[in-house]
């Protein structure tokens, strides 16, 4: 048959190279921040398997060089908009691990009071708008805050992220065609991971090729490999500087792989091992750590981050389970704007 289980990989592996300064100090933020993450996804997965919380929670675990490369090239007044596998693109934005980890339970602390949950992180004054979960929804809102900016005259511009899931559903093709006829400053990434839920790409989509869409609406596009952050990052600024300027948006594929199973309530039997070992040797971090070692640095740093970043997450863990439950009287608060 012509849609029989078929093995996805990348591209050819990208070669160690030797950094400058600036790239390496950059390179080592990169990978705090993508180890961040993974501690804080393992630590939520603990917490979900020991029924701390329930509801869907989709982590971020094996993506992090796409969310971390892309939002390390946005300026503090950029806006971002995000899926319901969010967790990642919030810690790299900044927002507070602890506030973050008491949403997931459900707290009075959480960054939207407990009332968003896994998929709805939101921070107004990160210009982080959500956590959406609604497949392909919010395509359309990004491009409705590409307007706002434009109409507005700011110096800003619209990360949306959206997985190649999306790319099916007709707001994203709404959001794309407005982003294209008033050349609105929004920058579309499809973090394809090769699976809508259990569905891979080769059975969902008819041309596999998600950045081709861009052609139909007349922006610029472009499709590269998400394994390595550095290269992320220098390839998303000029398409980032392109929007801010006023002169249209772009449509970016950028290939990747989930780890775990689409939420924590799937176990992937749809991936053979071998697919998945595949991909795993391919690990951003193992990239990251592999490119800052190649470059002199040693292990005693790589230690340090370590335990840096598991008290953080510890603290944040600590932060959540401490913290009060919201009253039944908040059943009515943020209903409506005031």
């Amino acid at each position: 048959m012509e849609n029989q289980k078929k093995i996805i990989t990348l591209g050819p592996e990208r070669p160690l190279e030797k950094l400058n300064e600036s790239d390496l100090n950059l390179l080592r933020k990169m990978y705090r921040d993508m180890l961040l993450i993974r501690r804080f996804e393992e630590a939520a997965a603990r917490l979900y398997a020991q029924g701390k919380f329930g509801g869907f929670c989709h982590l971020y675990i094996g993506q992090e060089a796409v969310g971390t490369g892309c939002i390390y090239a946005l300026k503090e007044q950029d806006y971002i908009i995000s899926t319901y596998r969010d967790h990642g693109h919030a810690l790299v934005r900044g927002l507070d691990p602890g506030a973050l980890m008491a949403e997931l339970l459900g707290k009075q602390t959480g960054i939207v009071k407990g009332k968003g949950g896994s998929m709805h992180f939101f921070d107004v004054h990160k210009n982080f708008l959500g956590g959406h979960g609604i497949v392909g929804g919010h395509v359309a809102l990004a491009s409705g805050v590409g307007w706002a900016i434009k109409y507005k005259k700011l110096d800003s511009v619209v990360l949306c992220f959206f997985g190649e899931g999306a790319a099916n559903i007709g707001a994203f093709h709404e959001g794309l065609n407005l982003a294209a006829l008033w050349k609105l400053p929004v920058v579309f990434v499809c973090e394809n991971n090769h699976y809508s839920m259990g569905t891979p790409e080769y059975r969902a989509l008819s041309v596999p090729d998600v950045s081709i869409r861009a052609v139909a609406y007349n922006m610029e596009r472009d499709k590269f490999d998400g394994d390595d952050v550095l290269f992320v990052y220098k390839k998303m600024l000029p398409y980032i500087e392109k929007a801010r300027k006023g002169e249209g948006p772009s449509l970016i594929e950028i290939s990747t792989y989930r780890f775990r199973g689409h939420s924590m309530s799937d176990p992937a039997k749809y991936r053979s091992p071998e697919e998945v070992e595949i991909w795993k040797r391919r690990d951003p971090l193992i990239r990251a750590r592999k490119m800052l070692e190649f470059n002199g640095v040693e292990e005693k740093e790589f230690a340090r981050i370590e335990a840096e970043i598991k008290g953080i997450v510890e603290d944040a863990i600590k932060f959540a389970e401490n913290s009060p439950e919201p009253p039944p009287s908040e059943l009515y608060t943020d209903v409506y704007v005031e």
